[in-house]
């Protein structure tokens, strides 16, 4: 694309967001929610499939914090009940596990698993709307849902899947067919078509290639299907889709066996099924080190995530055992010593298996608010911290800070830091040790800009002495065009910073705060210590924190990027 068409989609978005406001079908709450504070482009990044050959990537666009991922999110949470309603849907192994129990194949027939190429960005969008708008016009519960009707739930989708534009090795794209991955409503539309494919797929296939079992999860279907008929129901499903986007692929299984999810489909030679966990040939068998700076019951987590999965997909108990010895294996070779295995096994057989029905609430009772706090992990300083919230029925949960992935692994465009966008920044004064704190949920550049013009403004305009006198009682826009004109300091451009990141904007006052206390008010040129009032109690924490320095910034020299 020649330009960046930010400004423009979000104009259009803005647009939609205030009618439907005016119209009251959006509060404010939601309106302020919705609206596209933060000015980030899309940014596409690739991993790599290193189970497939040729190690092919993955495009993803990276959504969060764009104009439309909070449309995008409140459109899935609109959609998401429509999607898992037909018979053909897995939701999950445990529930393949469930349906492959009573399954019988016979010797003329075979497991077949068919896989759509890049489902989501060949999926047919005008196609797919037009698919949604059916299925909502016959949804009874919409409106216990929303307000929105479904005109208005098209329009919002339609901007949302027609707009994907993003930003790759400094040049912007748009995409001009398909969802992209990283919407948060992507899978939703991909499976709703795929819903509707794989219905009329089903009903109108010849006799020589119907299959007789067909479970999908997303874009991947296991079949039991003719011997004879593979390839001819392979020619039937890639003539479904009247762009001809779709296309399958298919595998056969191979003496016997077949992977499907996480699940190996073994056939017996009785024409029952039994299944095993299926580990694909790069799978290392490296989890979490032992040894690792991360709370125990994270670890004791990994633990049991493994065994319960052997319990909910493997099917016989001898396959069980040799599970559990090859799971026993792997957490020892990542140092897990056996007492914390055991520790797990007898948590889970000590839990109750069936749940006590949960006691409905009247419709005058007002639900239990759960009080959650999260906070990094420093060993043996946040269990003490847990167990003091546990006395007040604060829940805790825990977040490594400093972790490889965060390190090591970079793959997206980095950001220049005046495109920085939901931080808080510091500018700095030349004639004096004073700094302005801000926030800004749009980018930084734009909010520096602002303030620029703000103090050219002030400085520029020639004062008798009487009326110096009388702008000196008078208030600026911008508390560091009042702190420039008053004091005839120069603003040190040059070294304006973004001081910290927040995508929540109560969460980004609570920070612009706390940042105005640890400077001190006699430090800054701010009015008032920032839009949150907080607590004097967190002073000596802060004061604290400001006599060791531990402070961190995104950047320096920001208005050269200018």
């Amino acid at each position: 694309m020649e330009s960046d068409p930010t400004p423009k989609y979000k104009r259009q978005l803005i647009g939609i967001l205030s009618r439907l406001k005016k119209e009251k079908k959006i509060d404010d709450k939601q309106y302020k929610k919705l609206y596209p504070t933060a000015d980030n482009v899309p940014r596409l990044y690739c991993t790599n499939k290193i189970h497939k050959e040729g190690n092919p990537v993955r495009p993803i666009v990276d959504y969060t914090g764009t104009i439309g991922y909070e449309t995008s999110r409140e459109l899935a949470d609109i959609l998401a009940p429509l999607v898992g309603n037909s018979v053909h849907h897995v939701k999950n192994s445990k529930q393949l596990a469930e349906d492959m129990a009573s399954v019988f194949i016979e010797e003329d027939e075979i497991f077949n698993s068919h896989d759509v190429v890049s489902l989501f960005t060949n999926t047919p969008i005008d196609q797919t709307i037009g698919i949604i708008e059916d299925r909502l016009k016959q949804d009874t519960e919409l409106k216990n849902r929303t307000n929105l009707d479904v005109t208005d739930i098209v329009e919002l989708l339609k901007f949302i899947l027609t707009t994907t534009y993003f930003l790759f090795r400094g040049d912007v794209y748009r995409q001009k067919f398909g969802a992209a991955m990283g919407s948060p409503v992507s899978p939703l539309t991909a499976n709703l078509f795929m819903e509707w494919l794989e219905e009329k797929a089903i009903a109108s296939a010849p006799l020589t290639c119907k299959p007789r079992l067909w479970k999908r999860y997303v874009d991947d279907v296991l079949e039991i299907i003719n011997k004879d008929g593979v390839e001819d129901l392979t020619n039937h499903l890639n003539q479904i889709d009247p762009t001809k986007s779709i296309k399958f692929t298919y595998d056969q299984e191979e003496q016997g066996r077949i992977p499907f999810l996480d699940t190996l489909i073994v056939r017996k030679e009785d024409g029952s099924v039994k299944l095993l966990v299926y580990r694909k040939k790069s799978h290392t068998d490296q989890y979490l080190n032992f040894t690792s700076h991360h709370p125990l019951h994270q670890k004791l987590g990994v633990i049991r995530t493994l065994l319960d999965r052997k319990d909910k997909i493997v099917t016989e108990e001898k396959d069980r055992e040799q599970e559990e010895n090859k799971i026993k294996t792997a957490l020892n070779n990542c140092g897990y010593p056996d007492w914390t295995i055991e520790k797990v096994k007898d948590q889970m057989e000590k839990k109750p298996t069936n749940k006590k029905p949960t006691k409905k609430h009247n419709n005058t009772d007002t639900p239990k608010k759960r009080n959650l706090a999260v906070i990094p992990y420093v060993q043996g300083l946040s269990e003490r911290i847990q167990r003091i919230y546990k006395k007040y029925d604060i829940t805790t949960a825990m977040k490594p800070h400093t972790t490889l992935r965060r390190l090591l692994v970079h793959p997206k465009d980095k950001r220049e830091v005046v495109d920085t966008a939901n931080c808080v920044y510091e500018i700095p004064c030349s004639g004096c040790k004073s700094t302005y704190i801000g926030e800004t949920g749009r980018q930084f550049g734009i909010r520096l800009s602002e303030h620029k013009k703000d103090v050219d403004r002030a400085c520029s305009r020639k004062y008798t002495r009487s009326e110096r006198k009388v702008s000196e009682s008078e208030r600026n826009k911008s508390a560091v065009a009042d702190h420039a004109a008053r004091s005839n300091h120069l603003i040190n451009w040059e070294e304006s910073r973004v001081i910290d990141k927040e995508a929540v904007r109560i969460k980004r006052w609570i920070k612009e705060s706390i940042w105005i206390r640890r400077r001190g008010m006699s430090n800054t040129m701010n009015r008032d210590e920032g839009t949150y009032n907080l607590s004097n109690l967190y002073n000596p924490l802060l004061q604290s924190d400001s006599r060791t320095g531990n402070t961190r910034s995104y950047s320096s020299r920001a208005s050269s990027q200018l």
